[in-house]
């Protein structure tokens, strides 16, 4: 039985370049902060090489709900094969095995030894908890191995910077940064409304998002539980500080409401609802940071908290300030709303008009100066402008042409799709995704930094050239914390 793929032949690297050169518009490429250029695999010819016909493979590192809910699916989808897996809990293992194609994928329970036995590999994802995600990003790239990584990258501001350096130091190598939105059509038409001016200056971001149902507000309980029979704790816990297994606390799934391991909402969504600011307004890194919420001081992420990042004027943008709200019922101030909101959203707010681009960026509605209501991609000023931006092959994706043509975009699953082919393609020939990591690891630092803003709980005064928090010297150890054990790590 061949390993993990639908029932349809696995695609070599010719037939994905093909397929996905066929259609795409080659335009111009990314913006990227810092003056960075980053095309993607859809914007340059690719001429076939000796080996071309070999089919793709790939590894999967934490195999967790994420990995089988939705990254494997959109792996299969591509007709692409996954030949080992790997987790430190062996009841995922057992629990990923039943999935179809992956009965004849090797099993692991060490990355490092997956890494130094799967030497054919084209490409590893990783999706364990946050706390392990630069470590084996880290191992994988200095193995040779494409990397596809969950948000958000990192765990802390040095490990921002760190992986920044690993992607750039590793040219040949295709990355991509788990932000799904970015790959969508309505992400890349709202990057082009407001790089074209029609909203004005922007001074405002807002990005919101209700409670999650992970522990937040508290500090871990007394007392420790029985660990389960095939989960190696002490390996779980890799770098992070020591602590009892409690039954459900933090493994598995509510890890991300631990500091220790996650970084709550902010580390969550940043990669997510940040991103098309931070990308199209070229903001770089915030000059202040600063937090206020109930329940701050604890082991967990807040209850409730609102972020203000202040970035200075840069080129001929103006100073911007974004906002990010989180907890039950904590939206933008009504005259920046101006009418009932969802539970999640990010609105742009410019002196002419305002975008409303949804928590993942990947809407594009516009409501000029003067209008009431917001209008999609097909409103009148929005239809002017031109498309700047690379395009993937809609049908490559079978994507309905239909609405792609109305710069409407698809259902969830579809859009996610994209994203996934854009870094299968980047494996097969090219090696630069719309987001790589030296992108997502920018990004990633606003949530980290919003993070550290909540720890500290004062406000943070940022100097992005020696990455500190100016008079603030007891920062030091959370922007760049050691590994509190190095058992685990990369050799």
């Amino acid at each position: 039985m061949p390993p993990f793929s639908i029932p349809h032949h696995s695609l070599s690297r010719r037939t994905l370049l093909r397929r996905g050169f066929a259609g795409a518009a080659a335009v111009a490429s990314t913006t990227i902060p810092a003056g960075r250029r980053a095309g993607i695999g859809l914007t340059r010819e690719v001429g076939a090489e000796p080996g071309d016909d070999k089919p793709l493979t790939f590894a999967c590192i934490g195999m967790g709900g994420q990995m089988r809910g939705y990254l494997l699916q959109e792996l299969s989808k591509l007709d692409q094969r996954v030949v080992a897996f790997c987790d430190v809990d062996r009841q995922q293992l057992e629990t990923a095995g039943k999935i179809k194609g992956l009965a004849e994928a090797r099993v692991y329970t060490d990355y490092r030894e997956l890494l130094a036995a799967e030497t054919g590999v084209d490409g590893v994802i990783i999706a364990t908890p946050d706390h392990w995600h630069v470590p084996i990003c880290r191992a994988a790239l200095e193995h040779g191995k494409h990397v596809y990584c969950e948000k958000p990258l990192a765990h802390s501001v040095a490990e921002c910077r760190a992986l920044e350096r690993l992607a750039l130091d590793h040219p040949a190598l295709a990355t991509q940064t788990g932000n799904q939105g970015c790959s969508t059509e309505g992400f890349r038409r709202s990057f082009e409304v407001l790089q074209s001016g029609l909203l004005g200056p922007i001074r405002e971001v807002h990005v919101w998002h209700p409670a999650h149902g992970w522990p937040h507000g508290v500090d871990r309980p007394a007392g420790s539980d029985p660990i389960p029979a095939g989960l190696d704790w002490d390996f779980w816990l890799g770098p992070a500080p020591p602590r009892p297994y409690k039954t459900g606390l933090y493994h598995p799934g509510n890890w991300r409401g631990w500091y220790d391991f996650g970084g709550g909402s902010i580390a969550d969504f940043c990669c997510h609802g940040f991103q098309l600011a931070f990308r199209a307004l070229d903001l770089g890194a915030p000059t202040r940071i600063e937090a206020s919420g109930d329940d701050l001081g604890h082991e967990s992420f807040p209850t409730r908290c609102t972020i203000r990042f202040d970035f200075a004027a840069k080129g001929e943008r103006g100073p911007v300030t974004m906002f990010f709200h989180s907890g039950n019922d904590n939206l933008p101030p009504a005259d920046v709303t101006r009418g009932p909101v969802g539970t999640t959203g990010c609105l742009l707010v410019g002196s002419e008009g305002t975008l409303s681009a949804g928590l993942w960026n990947t809407d594009c509605q516009v409501r000029l100066k003067g209008e009431e209501a917001f209008g999609g991609a097909d409103h009148p000023e929005v239809v002017r402008i031109a498309r700047t931006e690379p395009r993937i092959d809609t049908e490559a994706l079978k994507w309905d042409p239909g609405r792609v043509a109305k710069g409407e975009r698809p259902r969830w699953s579809k859009v996610n799709n994209s994203h996934m082919f854009e870094w299968v393609l980047a494996c097969a020939g090219s090696t630069k995704t719309y987001s790589p990591f030296e992108v997502g690891a920018r990004i990633t630092e606003l949530g980290m930094l919003g993070v550290l803003a909540l720890r500290m709980q004062e406000p943070i005064q940022w100097d992005a050239e020696t990455c500190s928090a100016v008079g603030l010297p007891a920062a030091a150890s959370l922007i760049d914390p050691p590994p509190a054990a190095t058992t685990y790590l990369p050799k």
